[in-house]
């Protein structure tokens, strides 16, 4: 990530750790905090393991690992030489609070959807998931991340409304108001592994692989400018604003992904370099 993008994550990293023989060449950039991206380095052909579970490294032994949104206080990450001993990082991951909002009265069919469209919505689901769990070796999440486009910030990831006192589904990207047809660009370099143009939820909805498990989505967009398969540069126009799926408004919803960990984008970019309307506490605009 560059200087910019990596602004908001550089500061005061407290790393745990219990190692054993030579020193470690392990660096990892960032607070471990939920929701956080955070970037690593070891020695090349050096194996990883967070919480048991192997995360891939470039060859030349960069890496990345994310915190969800309901992470744990505490995470293990061991690295296993190609030739040495193992070093274990224990990681002590920084809670957050969220804004919690109960809404009574709700009628309940913008609650849960119609019995005729679950045998869709799950159909579309598994695109998704299927989209998120690529693993390809680009290197484009090391370059860093821009905003796709600047507008009011109209809701925050983490956010969750309960509904005649039921809990719907947490607001797992960022919200940014903007009017039907406003240009919206790619964060980063990408690969477009889903263009589909009217999903139930989040309607017209792209979804880019950055690479080693990262990846962008766009929701409720009006018009798809890529198709599956496209490479595309930061900053290249990709589609359109609008209100598609349920929105309740037309804005961008923007989540980052690595593989099926919810990412806060706004920890990856600088702040909004413009004045955004005082609305950052609101809950997100989409109903998914």
């Amino acid at each position: 990530m560059n200087a910019v993008g990596m602004r908001r994550l550089i500061y005061g990293l407290i790393i745990s750790a219990a190692m054993v023989g030579s020193a470690s060449a392990f660096e990892l950039t960032g607070t471990p905090q939920q929701g956080a991206l955070l970037l690593g380095r070891v020695e090349p052909g050096t194996r990883l393991l967070l919480d048991n579970e192997p995360v891939r490294a470039t060859p030349a032994g960069q890496f990345v690992i994310g915190f969800d949104r309901d992470a744990p206080a505490q995470a293990r990450l061991i690295e296993i030489p190609a030739a040495g001993q193992r070093h274990e990082h224990l990681l002590t991951v920084m809670p957050r609070r969220y804004n919690i909002q109960s809404v009574t009265g709700v009628p309940q069919k913008t609650v849960e959807p119609p019995p005729e469209e679950l045998q869709r919505i799950k159909e579309e689901q598994q695109m998704v998931v299927n989209a998120r769990a690529i693993d390809s070796d680009h290197l484009d999440f090391l370059s860093g991340f821009q905003w796709p486009l600047l507008g009011p910030i109209s809701g925050v990831y983490g956010s969750q409304r309960i509904y005649n006192g039921k809990p719907g589904r947490p607001h797992f990207g960022v919200d940014v108001a903007a009017a039907v047809g406003t240009p919206v660009r790619a964060p980063a370099a990408a690969t477009v592994t889903l263009a589909h143009p009217d999903m139930f939820f989040s309607g017209g909805t792209l979804i880019m692989d950055h690479g080693y498990g990262v990846s962008s989505t766009f929701m409720h967009l009006s018009r798809l400018l890529v198709k599956t398969g496209d490479v595309v540069k930061a900053g290249q126009i990709v589609g359109e604003v609008g209100a598609t799926g349920r929105a309740s408004g037309p804005h961008l919803d923007w989540r980052i992904n690595w593989f099926a960990v919810r990412i806060d984008p706004q920890l990856i970019v600088a702040p909004m370099p413009i004045d955004p309307v005082a609305t950052t506490s609101q809950p997100a605009q989409t109903a998914r």
